[in-house]
């Protein structure tokens, strides 16, 4: 996973919105801490949208 925090968020954004259901399934599959990424991308202004299943 990309360690630059804009480049995060496009990657989680795009497979979100192609593979997976939501962000616990994706951590779980590619075996990422859920917390690390939200931690990282709130850094940024971002935060998880579960309706539209993607950072906002």
């Amino acid at each position: 996973m990309p360690k630059d925090p804009v480049m995060l968020l496009s990657f989680i954004n795009l497979k979100l919105r192609d593979f997976y259901a939501n962000l616990d399934l994706l951590c779980e599959d590619l075996d990422a801490d859920r917390n690390e990424i939200v931690e990282k991308l709130a850094g940024i202004g971002y935060y998880y949208d579960e309706e539209k299943n993607q950072f906002v």
